[in-house]
């Protein structure tokens, strides 16, 4: 287990670099927390720093939105939060974004806890008294 903390914004991208040093293999990183915490904040520093060019955004209606960096390397974002059962990410073909060996950030992982992968990061956003985020990140 390893944590991060985030103190202020402007310290965001230098964390999501820390990040992305620390965990070089893993590709999928499923995002816990409360609604407002910072998950798609944190997705998009991350996306920065891979260097992507596409607008970063939350997928809420659309479940899933894909990337691509100049490198044509791609990253798929997806927010489950409007799933209602797990079935409906079998119909949007989920095995074959998570098995693709491409970078994916999963907000609302726990809608599909039972089809979540081996060998991902979980990311758990907690904000802390004093406004901080603290990051706690874990290898499943």
């Amino acid at each position: 287990m390893n944590t991060f903390y985030i103190d202020s914004l402007e310290q965001i991208d230098d964390v999501a670099k820390a990040f992305l040093a620390q965990y070089t293999n893993e590709r999928v990183i499923a995002f816990y927390g409360e609604m407002g915490v910072g998950k798609t904040t944190f997705i998009k520093a991350i996306c920065k720093a891979l260097q992507i060019n596409d607008t970063v955004n939350s997928p809420s209606f659309a479940i899933v939105n894909e990337y691509h960096n100049i490198d044509n390397d791609i990253v798929y974002h997806f927010d489950f939060y409007r799933l209602k059962e797990e079935e409906e990410a079998y119909d949007m073909g989920y095995e074959d974004y998570l098995y693709s060996g491409n970078y994916c950030m999963i907000e609302w992982p726990e809608k599909i806890a039972s089809l979540l992968p081996d060998g991902r990061l979980d990311l758990h956003i907690t904000e802390e008294s004093d406004g901080r985020r603290k990051l706690t990140v874990e290898k499943q």
